[in-house]
């Protein structure tokens, strides 16, 4: 219950917030005169000023509440004062009150003073100033606090706050101000008077009449300013608009049809279609008949509809507001948990596009789709009959969406967006590859060709998973399901008995390893300048070394960069030691240096070791780094795709700052390669030059 009162309680501060603002920048625009419509207007600022202040109390007793835990601390003060003392949301409430005050005050002068426009602007530069510090409390503030964060939230909302904020002002113009033309009735009317009355009869109304046509044409006038303020508002609304869903959402697209934000988010882009509708129909057809003088019963009808669809649109707008504030108040898209996709298929250009059927088909709805919008210009443009005008638009735009979708759809599953729960790290991969060679090389094959023993045996041989982009181009969920449930036709069996969910994601990892592994045979001793690969996220790993240290790979994220050398002995003896005499060189480059040995090390080569370098050795946690990072010894001179695969003797990894795989040598494949310590230091130099180009990978694979 206490959930249903905040959202009311936030909804309201916020209409009325937002109605100050475009209240205010109405009056701006119509000016200052002596109207009945801005007296009613200046008497509801204090009562906008007094909802929002109270609503803004409400949101401190329902969050402190909330926030507790204990619903009774809804009525105590001093519970609400340590809130506001000790939290970051405390703060802005306290920054946002302090505005609504002010608000309050300047409204209570304007309601007692003469109309002046400067009033007006102050009144809504403060309240628009409340909308802003408002925006410190939104999810934007929560990712990241800066200016290039907040500024398309506080535009976005302070901008749509001119538009919906103004439409009250709006309509009480319009149910105060009569058109020219009811005048001009009255006129006719008293012209069948008695002579002796028709004289004064007619001077009154002649009075009246320029009297309130002036009125009347001064608030026409302002009406029109306001609908050409509109259009850049609204357009400016809809592209920060654009820009906060797009950060909302980032790549998790599946979100706006499968979580609670998306579902808001598509009802609020639904009753803004609408409100827009109405916008583009009240510009373009009512608003000039009801200023222009097109006779009585064109301008009584312009009147009528524009009263009358405006308070649509009013009130649509409010169902925005009202949506907008459960969004606020919702995981975002890009953090939202999809653990059932309802539905049976799901679009993908990775998994689609190239195929020489595919796209034939979808750039013929391509075509289709722009067919119907040169048909919507056309049939305008030659006046078409209306059925005609909307029916063939509509037609050709349904049947290219028949022609261009369905190609792009491949099969989902209720788990293709879960996310998995286990981390993309080295104790996953290494128990993943123990169930992959137990359960699965018979058919796959032991490097995941598809060339098992008993490939043959099958009327569709197992997929590629390693040269093929089949692990890219499909979801973990994807193939969790299909562990967990076979695939029916193809003789994949079923694993959910066999192997709990950890084992199943774990070969899920071990899969995902394995991909990256052959993708990174493109890579070489020489780092590609500004170029870190999305796919290519080094496997985290724990370690524990023989000179007391320990830690996690991603411990340096953002600090320094790490060379990883995974080495055999004696045979790494000469590379080892030409290490430890870099090794004060690699530390001034900002570079960490963890060697791991390729095989256990008896007692007497790890004395030898500790007394030779000076470096970490990884004593703990060895095994499952080498099994790991074993899958990435593959070059585009030696593919390594048959039987077991062979493990170098030595191979060295360069990962930058910032979390990605960058470069690789191995010394039997790639000659003198890094052996040139010059060659190497030149490699480090140019990724501590680099500045961040993507954002850090995921612990997750999708």
């Amino acid at each position: 219950m206490i959930e249903v009162i905040a959202t009311l309680l936030r909804w309201a501060q916020l209409a009325s917030n937002m109605i100050l603002v475009g209240g205010c920048v109405f009056l701006a625009i119509a000016g200052s005169v002596h109207s009945p419509w801005v007296t009613r207007v200046e008497r509801a600022l204090p009562w906008l000023a007094l909802i929002l202040l109270t609503g803004l109390f409400g949101i401190l007793a329902t969050t402190t509440a909330q926030a507790t835990g204990i619903d009774e601390n809804a009525w105590h003060p001093a519970a609400w004062l340590s809130l506001m003392e000790n939290t970051r949301m405390g703060h802005i409430w306290l920054a946002r009150a302090a505005c609504a005050l002010v608000v309050f005050a300047i409204a209570l002068y304007i309601r007692f003073s003469p109309p002046a426009r400067w009033q007006y602007i102050l009144c809504a530069s403060v309240a628009a100033l409340t909308l802003g510090v408002g925006s410190l409390a939104s999810h934007a503030a929560a990712e990241d606090l800066s200016v290039v964060s907040l500024l398309p939230y506080a535009l976005h909302i302070i901008l749509g706050s001119v538009w919906f904020g103004a439409l009250p002002a709006f309509l009480v113009v319009c149910f105060a101000c009569k058109p020219q033309s009811e005048l001009k009735q009255a006129q006719v009317r008293s012209a069948g008077t008695q002579p002796a009355l028709q004289t004064q009869a007619l001077q009154r109304i002649h009075a009246v009449f320029q009297s309130r046509e002036e009125a009347f044409r001064h608030d026409a006038q302002a009406l029109r300013r306001f609908s050409t303020l509109a259009l850049p508002v609204m357009l400016a609304v809809i592209a920060t608009g654009i820009l906060i869903t797009y950060r909302m959402v980032d790549t998790n697209y599946s979100g706006l049809v499968a979580t609670k934000y998306g579902w808001l988010l598509n009802g609020k882009i639904a009753l803004l279609m609408m409100v827009l509708i109405i916008a583009s129909r009240a510009r373009s057809s009512w608003l000039p008949l009801f200023y222009e003088d097109a006779g009585a019963k064109g301008a009584d009808n312009g009147g009528r509809k524009l009263r009358k669809w405006v308070s649509l649109e009013f009130g649509l707008a409010l169902g925005i507001v009202l949506l907008a504030t459960i969004v606020a108040n919702t995981v975002p898209a890009k953090h939202a948990l999809i653990q059932d996709w309802p539905y049976s298929f799901r679009f993908s250009l990775a998994a689609t596009w190239g195929e020489p059927v595919i796209m034939p088909r979808v750039y013929g709805g391509i075509a289709l789709l722009v067919l119907a919008a040169a048909a919507v210009f056309y049939g305008r443009r030659k006046h078409w009959d209306k059925k005609l005008r909307f029916g063939l638009p509509v037609l050709l735009a349904v049947i290219g969406l028949g022609v261009g979708l369905p190609p792009l759809t491949v099969d989902a599953y209720p788990e293709t967006y879960r996310k998995t729960p286990v981390p993309f790290d080295t104790i996953s991969i290494s128990n993943g590859a123990v169930h992959f060679a137990e359960n699965c090389v018979a058919c796959h094959g032991l490097q995941g060709k598809g060339d098992g023993v008993m490939a043959k045996s099958f009327a569709k041989p197992p997929v590629d998973l390693l040269t093929e982009p089949h692990t890219a181009r499909h979801t973990a969920g994807d193939f969790f399901h299909w562990l967990s449930f076979g695939i029916p036709d193809t003789g994949m069996p079923s694993f959910g008995d066999k192997l709990d969910e950890e084992d199943r994601w774990d070969v899920v990892n071990f899969l995902h390893a394995m991909s990256r592994g052959y993708q990174a045979r493109l890579m070489s001793p020489a780092v590609k300048p500004e170029q870190p690969q999305p796919n290519m996220g080094p496997p985290n790993f724990s370690y524990v070394a023989q000179d007391g240290s320990s830690g996690t790979l991603k411990d340096f994220r953002n600090q320094k960069n790490v060379l990883l050398v995974l080495f055999s002995w004696p045979q790494s003896r000469e590379r080892l030691a030409q290490l430890e005499a870099l090794h004060a060189k690699l530390q001034a480059g900002n570079t960490v240096l963890l060697a791991v040995p390729e095989h256990d090390l008896s007692a007497a080569a790890l004395g030898q070791l500790k007394a030779g370098v000076h470096f970490p050795i990884v004593t703990e946690g060895a095994e499952e780094i080498v099994r790991s990072y074993a899958l990435f010894r593959r070059t585009l001179s030696h593919p390594d795709l048959l039987g077991a695969g062979t493990l170098p003797d030595h191979m060295e990894f360069l990962v930058d700052r910032f979390g990605y795989l960058r470069a690789r040598w191995i010394p039997e494949l790639d000659g003198a390669g890094w052996s040139a310590s010059d060659m190497l230091m030149q490699q480090i130099a140019q990724l501590n030059r680099e500045e961040e180009i993507l954002p850090p990978p995921g612990e997750h694979v999708h």
